[in-house]
């Protein structure tokens, strides 16, 4: 990644288009390798061992997440009429696409707690447990 003036980390959005297109089944070109993914599941439980079909299950999951991202992330670029791929394209997608967050990349804001809905029936146990907490 390069850094463009404004401070963020950004990329040419026409390169990463074509490079996620040519990664294909191609070890150097892969972000999650077959030994990498070992490593990680070594990590959750160092007795666990993945077949093979697994394994090659796991890492075509990977290789279509990372292809699908950058080129949603690319298309949000190329709409807000950039020649640069920027971090906040990446995080919108995944937002609001996946509802993920990923701390400590562009901005430093600090994200608002979203409260769950509460549900109706959890507001009546609620109002139980209080009524009951008053008898005592």
């Amino acid at each position: 990644m390069s850094q463009n003036t404004s401070g963020s980390s950004s990329t040419n959005y026409s390169n990463a288009q074509n490079s996620s297109s040519t990664s294909g089944g191609n070890n150097e070109n892969q972000v999650l390798t077959r030994s990498r993914l070992q490593d990680l599941v070594r990590e959750v439980d160092p007795n666990e061992q993945l077949d093979e079909e697994v394994e090659e299950l796991l890492l075509q999951i990977a290789d279509d997440f990372i292809e699908s991202t950058v080129n949603a992330s690319c298309q949000l670029a190329k709409h807000r009429q950039a020649t640069a791929l920027d971090v906040t394209d990446v995080q919108m997608h995944l937002e609001r696409q996946w509802n993920m967050w990923i701390p400590g990349f562009g901005t430093d804001e600090l994200r608002p707690y979203k409260r769950a809905p509460v549900t109706e029936a959890h507001k009546q146990r609620m109002a139980l447990i209080r009524k009951q907490m008053k008898k005592f």
